[in-house]
């Protein structure tokens, strides 16, 4: 329910501070983790990894956000408005790189509805172009999460407690992510409720507030999901999916080229389960250190030799995570100095 229209860019020092602290905890992260293991055999596992699966998987972390920009482009196909994959693609790389210097998952929606806005959408798509991306990525993070446990408790490799703490977050992050759309069936209550929070925390901070642009924003979303009619939803679900496994497909390609083969239920849930707890654990930007220890604990604990689990982590991270977000920072000053394009939008009956 954030007003992306009133979103303020941010402050230049506030964001580098921020970088700098994330860099910071990134570089933490990554002299620690070596340290939990011997560094000749780390050393030796760098050495003799097959290379050209390394640029596989920096290939498949570039289809990842081809399936954003391919989700952006189905979401705002349904309104009549054109936006090729690739634009799409890069207003996604540089959403995510502002949302961890500024705000999260809304700092990111509230600037992938800039971007889109510019390029001549009209507010309604704006909105969902803003929200519906990262609530579809959700789902796919809720379904691969759960076979990843599911085969964990097939396999008996997980404790009842575990269990029950696992399914504790997949009922959180469902929760979190589509609890809003009972604004859909309770309008007035959802009003109400926004309206007392916002009004709070305007005045814990001492700014003023306006309720009407929140009834506005609070229509806007109700309106923007009900043009998502008709089973409109699926393309861009298509492309959620597609950012997941190609994800998961650049995680298997980095292993195999530490000279590791995971098999299929080891990969979703050394895969699933850590973005889960990170997802949980919103309150670090981007999972800096929560995805890199779950993730490096969990593969050895499911008997992936220590060293080949630190190193493929690492690097995984490197070209999953560091690599678009350096790339998304610098592409967000050329996003906001393009010019708009020719919309083609009409009325969604």
């Amino acid at each position: 329910m954030a007003d992306f229209e009133s979103e303020k860019t941010q402050d230049k020092k506030k964001t580098w501070r921020v970088i700098v602290i994330l860099v910071l905890l990134g570089l933490a992260v990554n002299l620690v983790l070596p340290k939990m293991m011997d560094i000749r055999h780390a050393i030796e596992v760098v050495r003799e990894m097959t290379w050209w699966a390394v640029g596989m998987a920096v290939l498949a972390i570039g289809v990842v956000y081809l399936g954003d920009g391919y989700c952006l482009h189905a979401l705002l196909d349904t309104h009549n408005h054109r936006l090729n994959i690739f634009e799409g693609a890069m207003i996604s790389l540089a959403s995510v790189s502002i949302g961890l210097v500024a705000g999260g998952w809304i700092g990111a929606a509230a600037a992938t509805y800039r971007f889109v806005h510019k390029h001549g959408a009209r507010k309604t798509s704006a909105t969902i172009a803003g929200i519906l991306p990262s609530m579809l990525v959700n789902a796919a993070i809720i379904l691969v999460s759960a076979v990843g446990i599911a085969y964990l408790a097939l396999t008996d490799r997980i404790t009842q407690s575990q269990l029950i703490q696992y399914g504790v977050f997949l009922l959180f992050l469902f929760v979190f992510t589509y609890g809003y759309l009972l604004a859909l069936v309770f309008p007035k209550a959802t009003y109400k409720a926004v309206n007392w929070a916002l009004w709070n925390w305007a005045r814990l901070r001492k700014k003023p507030y306006d309720p009407a642009r929140t009834r506005q924003n609070v229509n806007s979303v109700i309106q923007a999901w009900k043009s998502l009619r008709g089973g409109s939803w699926f393309r861009p679900l298509l492309g959620a999916f597609v950012h997941i496994l190609a994800n998961m497909a650049a995680l298997y390609l980095v292993f195999f080229a530490a000279g590791y083969q995971l098999n299929l239920g080891v990969l979703f849930a050394g895969y699933g389960i850590p973005i889960l707890i990170a997802k949980v654990a919103f309150i670090v930007p981007g999972g800096v250190g929560v995805i890199e220890a779950s993730m490096a604990a969990l593969f050895t604990s499911l008997g992936v030799p220590k060293e080949t689990s630190i190193v493929a982590v690492i690097g995984y991270r490197l070209i999953s995570f560091w690599l678009p977000t350096f790339i998304g920072l610098s592409l967000s000053p050329f996003l906001t100095r393009s010019k708009a394009f020719q919309s083609d939008e009409t009325p969604v009956n």
